[in-house]
Formats: structure tokens, sequence, C-alpha cells
């Protein structure tokens, strides 16, 4: 049996269908993790949000054993968190960040990750309908490496 897909969310993601919908839209983390666990067909899928970066970096420190391919948004981490860049530098399977909105046309201060260098891809832009897209890459790429 192989090991499972992680994804993990970060900060205020508790909130979605809520917060700021005209940028986010009204799809709840609920309803993403449905969207997420559809995508994943017979993969196993571990599915996670927080608040805290220390959370968070023991999520990944626990992908890092125990999964086969992740999916992060790092939410406002991606743009702050050394510790998690850190972290997710010692992660050798395929990771994909995510962000529901296109950051690039967002403020300045959205344009620069600390996630990208390190990720196997990113996907930006295609909302939340865009988490299963990123799932079912997730399993390509985990696929190609078998």
């Amino acid at each position: 049996m192989s090991k499972p897909i992680y994804v993990i969310n970060g900060p205020n993601l508790n909130r979605l269908g809520l917060r700021e919908p005209e940028i986010y839209g009204y799809t709840t983390l609920v309803e993403v993790e449905s969207i997420c666990r559809d995508s994943a067909g017979d993969s196993e899928l571990v599915f996670r949000q927080s608040n805290s970066e220390c959370e968070l970096i023991e999520w990944i420190h626990e992908a890092i054993d125990n999964s086969s391919g992740m999916l992060i948004n790092p939410a406002a981490f991606t743009f702050t968190s050394m510790a998690i860049m850190d972290a997710l530098k010692m992660y050798p399977f395929p990771l994909i960040e995510f962000h529901i909105s296109n950051v690039h046309k967002r403020e300045p201060m959205y344009h620069s990750s600390l996630v990208s260098p390190i990720a196997t891809a990113i996907m930006v832009g295609t909302g939340a309908r865009g988490y299963g897209y990123a799932v079912r890459l997730l399993r390509d790429m985990i696929a190609e490496r078998a």
C-alpha cells in the first residue's frame, strides 16, 4: 500500500467561504476537503488546516516520514516563514505549492514566495476547484516516480 498524500492548509483558510469571498470565493474548507478526497480516488489522503506555524511544521515533518506527496497552501506563511521553508526543504517527494487566488495579480507583498523555489510545481489562481486539479496532478507525479 502506498503512503498517503498530505494536503496542508495554513492560517485563515478555516474561514474560507466567509473571508474576502471576492478573492477566495464562497467554497468552505469542508467543501475543499471533499474536492480533495474525490480527486484522490483510491489514494489515502491526510487533510489538515492550522493557524499555528508550529503545528504546520510538525505536520510537514510527519509528511516527510509518512507521505508520498504533498500539496501545501501555506497562506500568509508563504511570504514570511523561513521555518516552514526550511522544513519543506527536507521534503523528498513531489510538492505542490497552492494558492486559491493569483498572488501575482495582488499587492506586491504577495509576489515573493519562500516556498516556490523548493516546490516541484506551483498552482495559483484556479480558485478552490484548483485543489482537485492539484491533487490529481500530485497523483500523476507520484505514479511517475514509482
